[in-house]
């Protein structure tokens, strides 16, 4: 699949349209134990509706297993999980590319609650201010444990990443596979869907061709997307 590119007019704010970080307590809230033994029921229930046998020593407290294991995987629903941002001054007036590549995450597709995953490639052109490198990392990982889609994950993490850092240009790009597709539907093994977000410099087709072939060797002698 071809990159996207998305007009900085057009982009949500880093909560993106879909799912949300809710008001109230969040599934993955560590002491609410009353809402983890409500997702065991849930779960339960579900295993009902498939005719399952609840009495099979394989399936005890598998509910109460899957709700502690989704309170970790959706992690990002819990406002707090969003990383703060030490920056420190740009001294030196660095203006190239900044570039944090291969970047693993492990998300779940909100249209079938089946993982997707695949690496992430995040870079920006900083502004007056630099930030601490594992923190590109982290906004990927925040973004991902909760139930999305790939292209509003891509623009969620490029949209924070430019209103905390003020950059000269950022750029998300996120090659992941889909176990909806995978697994069932037209059932494609290794289909990878790549995303990118532009915003500022990297609107332009040949900086994002400096920005692509740090991540694989030939892109630049190919047009950029636009081009």
């Amino acid at each position: 699949m071809g990159l996207a590119q998305h007009p900085s007019r057009a982009t949500p704010g880093p909560s993106g349209p879909g799912i949300r970080a809710p008001a109230g307590p969040a599934l993955v809230e560590e002491g609410d134990d009353r809402q983890l033994l409500r997702v065991a029921a849930a779960f339960r229930g579900f295993l009902d509706a498939l005719g399952l046998d609840g009495s099979d020593p394989n399936l005890a407290g598998t509910g109460r297993r899957v709700a502690r294991a989704y309170r970790e995987i959706l992690g990002g629903l819990r406002a707090e999980a969003e990383p703060s941002f030490s920056t420190f001054p740009n001294t030196e007036g660095y203006a190239g590319i900044v570039s944090v590549t291969g970047i693993p995450f492990y998300s779940i597709c909100a249209h079938h609650f089946l993982p997707f995953f695949g690496t992430a490639h995040v870079g920006y052109i900083p502004g007056d201010r630099l930030v601490g490198l594992s923190k590109l990392s982290r906004v990927i990982d925040f973004f991902a444990r909760r139930p999305q889609l790939q292209e509003r994950l891509t623009e969620q993490a490029a949209q924070l990443l430019d209103e905390r850092l003020a950059p000269g240009g950022v750029v998300v790009l996120l090659e992941a596979r889909h176990l909806c597709m995978e697994m069932r539907g037209v059932s494609r093994p290794g289909v990878t869907t790549t995303t990118t977000a532009v915003r500022g410099a990297f609107e332009d087709p040949q900086q994002l061709r400096r920005f692509l072939a740090g991540i694989h060797p030939g892109s630049a002698a190919r047009p950029a997307h636009g081009e």
